[in-house]
This record gives structure tokens, sequence and C-alpha cells, in this order.
């Protein structure tokens, strides 16, 4: 198959630094790529040379638009290309990205994410649930900041429980601020990947506010995107209350995994008991990732598979039917 692109401008680009981008495409999707020109030559099975021919129309269409382009994008193009997308319907559902700032986009980069995108769009509490690296908080706060910039909501507030990791850190110097910041910090780093240095400003006038779980009894969250992340490590009682803090024309999205909570006995009690009691009710949906969906360093994707065969009489049931059905 030979594909022909307008721009040969954006070939070197589309091949990346010493042709990796083609190596790795080839490495993933068993095919051969040349390249002459303007001409890419895809060599390999009829299904393979479709999927490459789809991987590469996307990611000149991405250098068209602007961006940049490397392993992690093409990864992300072979996982759309092995799914059927859905069809675009009303509004920006089924679009794997969201705008999130002048010039700053956010983009899913698998289908369980742009899945996961499309039910923030359309339900106003949603679960995000499965192991680290999925994105989960990640584009949380990404759709958050599109809200925002948007303007359909008026402050974005993050939170999470104020919980150790498996030790006892013990008496922390400072005030209040100083002491729960380093409890905080993932949420932090969330915001400026997805805002930039925006998001400083916005913490600091009080749009963005990053608050512990123990904040947020007695409060109304009105007009707001609301995000609780590390949910494993809720109580019963923490997640009943966080959940009713709901105000009028707000949104909020709970994100955990169930098999690392640092809870006594080592189960998100509270994340299962809601899953459990509000999977019929309307407006709730639920966005499950496997290890499949993992977006950090394919090393990663690995290990929680390696943790999950081995630990799997202990994972709540949901759990197991997520993974084994790959939803």
């Amino acid at each position: 198959m030979t594909l022909e692109f307008p721009n040969n401008v954006f070939l070197p680009a589309l091949g990346g630094a010493h042709q990796k981008n083609f190596v790795r495409l080839e490495q993933k999707l068993g095919v051969r790529v040349a390249t002459r020109g303007n001409l890419v030559a895809v060599e390999g099975s009829p299904d393979s040379r479709e999927r490459a021919a789809s991987v590469l129309r996307a990611l000149y269409a991405r250098l068209e638009g602007g961006e940049d382009i490397g392993a992690a994008e093409v990864d992300a193009e072979i996982r759309f290309a092995s799914h059927e997308q859905p069809k675009a319907a009303d509004g920006d559902f089924g679009t794997p990205s969201v705008k999130t700032a002048p010039g700053r986009t956010v983009r899913a980069r698998s289908p369980a994410q742009s899945a996961y995108l499309d039910l923030m769009r359309t339900h106003p509490l949603v679960f995000g649930v499965g192991p680290a690296g999925t994105g989960k908080t990640y584009l949380a706060a990404a759709f958050g900041a599109h809200l925002l910039y948007e303007r359909r909501v008026e402050r974005l507030v993050l939170s999470r429980p104020a919980l150790e990791a498996g030790e006892r850190l013990g008496f922390l110097p400072g005030d209040i601020r100083e002491k729960i910041d380093p409890y905080l910090r993932p949420l932090y780093d969330a915001l400026f990947e997805t805002l930039g240095e925006q998001s400083l400003k916005l913490m600091e006038s009080g749009v963005i506010e990053v608050a512990p779980l123990a904040f947020m009894r007695g409060r109304t969250l009105s007009r707001a995107f609301v995000i609780l992340d590390e949910a494993q490590n809720c109580t019963s009682a923490q997640m009943k209350m966080f959940l009713t803090r709901l105000g009028e024309d707000s949104r909020m999205v709970v994100t955990g995994d169930p098999s690392q909570s640092d809870l006594p006995g080592g189960r998100g009690q509270g994340l299962e008991e809601a899953l459990a009691i509000l999977s019929d009710v309307e407006g709730v949906a639920v966005a499950r990732f496997s290890e499949k969906d993992v977006v950090r360093h394919a090393l990663v994707t690995r290990i929680v598979r390696a943790y999950a065969d081995n630990e799997e009489p202990r994972l709540p049931p949901h759990y197991r039917k997520a993974k084994d059905s790959g939803t």
C-alpha cells in the first residue's frame, strides 16, 4: 500500500529522528515502512497495512494541526486503529480530545480513555476505576480544565484522602497547608500538566481548589467540577459524605484503584460499596480500565499484569470481571 501526503515538509517529523516512529510502527504492527518524497509505502498483511495506514494518516493530521508526535502518540494511534471508534453524535461526543487552555489540547491515548471522556461529557457523576497509569486522574483534571476554559463551570475542586501509603510519616512541620501539601502533590502535578503555569494563578485566585477530603464536610459545591482522587482510601462514611456534596450545575468524578488501598485490611471499602449501591442509579456511570490501558512506561503494563495475576484471588469480584472482559 502506498500513501501520498500533500506536504512532504511534515514527512521528516512523521518518521521521527532516525525513523524511530516508523520503526515503532513496524515493531507493533508487523509491517515494513519505506518513504520516498511525499510517498510512504507500507508492506505487510492486508489487516496490518490498513491499521498502519490509519495510524500514519492520524499522525500526519496531528502534525498539520501543529502538534509534536513521538512514541506515546504512535502508541496511542495504534490503540485507536485497533478498535472501531464510535460515530460522532451531538456536540463533541466521540471526540478523543479536550481543549484546556489557548493552544493547549489534551488527547485520549486509548479507546478506554476516549470512552471515559464521553462519560464525563454526558453524566454528572462518573467513577474511573482501574490500575495505576491508565490516566484516570490526569484526564479528569484535563476535562475539568476544559469546562473552566469553556466557562461551563466556575471552579475546579480536587480532593483526596490524606493517607500515607504503607508507612507512618509522623509529625510534619509547618502550617496546615504545608502539612497537607505532600498528600496533594499528585493533584498539583496533574493540574500543571494540563494547564501549565496558568494553574498557579487560578489556584491563587481560588478558581482551582485542592483540599484534603477531611475539609469537605458540610460544604455544597455548586457550579463546580469536583474530583475525588485515590477513592480506594475512602471509608464508606467518607464516600457518602463526599458524594452528597454535589450541588447545582456541578459534576463529579471519582477515581481509584481497588487493588491499591492503604486502608486497614487493604480494601477500598468505600469505593467498592459506592460502585455496588449506585450501579443502577440514573446519572451515574462507571469507566473501567485494565492493564491494557496503561499509558505510562511499557514496563508499567507488565508490572500491573504480573501483580494482578499473582493477587487475583484478593481482588474484588467486579474488578476481576472488568479485567477479564477488558472493559
